[in-house]
C-alpha cells in the first residue's frame, strides 16, 4: 500500500474581456489533452505567490500580478486515492505576454475561453478548474493578507538554535 501524500499547488485565474486564461496540456493517464488554469507545485524555498507567478509564466508566457486569493481547494483524484492536492488559487492580471516564451514540457499552449466554452470541451483537468472560474465569476476574493508566509531571517533563525 502506498502512503498518502499531500501536494501543495498553486493556480491563477486570469480574466480578460470575459475570457479566462487556460493551459492546454498533456497529463499522465489521459489520452487527450485537458484544460487547466496555469498551475503547478510549490518549489522548495518559494512562497505561494512566487510559485503562482512562476507557474503562470512557465506555462503561458504571461507575466502576471497577483491581486487576491480566490480560494483554497482540495482534490483527491479518483485514480489516485493516495494523494490529495491542496490548491491555493489566486486572481491575477496579465501584465505582459511573451508569445515566443518556451513553455513547460507537456504544454500545448495557452488558450482564452469563457466558462461555457470550457464546459463545452468537457476536458477540464479536474472539477477544481471549473469551480475556480465559477467562484471568480461570482466575485469571490480574499485579501492577500489572509496568506501569511513567514520568511526566515538571521535573527529568527538564531532564536531556533
Amino acid at each position: 500500500m502506498t502512503a498518502w501524500t499531500a501536494h501543495v499547488t498553486v493556480a491563477t485565474v486570469v480574466e480578460k474581456d470575459g475570457k479566462f486564461l487556460f493551459v492546454e496540456e498533456h497529463t499522465a493517464g489521459v489520452t487527450h489533452t485537458v484544460f487547466n488554469q496555469p498551475a503547478g507545485h510549490v518549489e522548495s524555498g518559494e512562497t505561494l505567490i512566487e510559485a503562482a507567478i512562476r507557474e503562470t509564466m512557465e506555462e503561458t508566457g504571461h507575466e502576471v500580478s497577483i491581486d487576491a486569493l480566490l480560494g483554497i481547494y482540495t482534490y483527491t483524484p479518483p485514480m489516485f486515492p493516495d494523494r490529495t492536492y491542496y490548491r491555493f488559487c489566486f486572481l491575477a492580471q496579465s501584465l505582459h505576454h511573451n508569445p515566443t516564451a518556451e513553455l513547460d514540457t507537456g504544454i500545448v499552449g495557452a488558450v482564452w475561453m469563457t466558462l461555457d466554452e470550457l464546459l463545452e470541451t468537457a476536458r477540464a483537468r479536474s472539477p477544481l478548474v471549473i469551480k475556480a472560474v465559477q467562484d471568480a465569476l461570482a466575485g469571490q476574493k480574499y485579501p492577500l493578507s489572509l496568506v501569511y508566509e513567514h520568511q526566515n531571517s538571521p535573527l529568527i533563525s538564531s532564536l531556533d538554535a
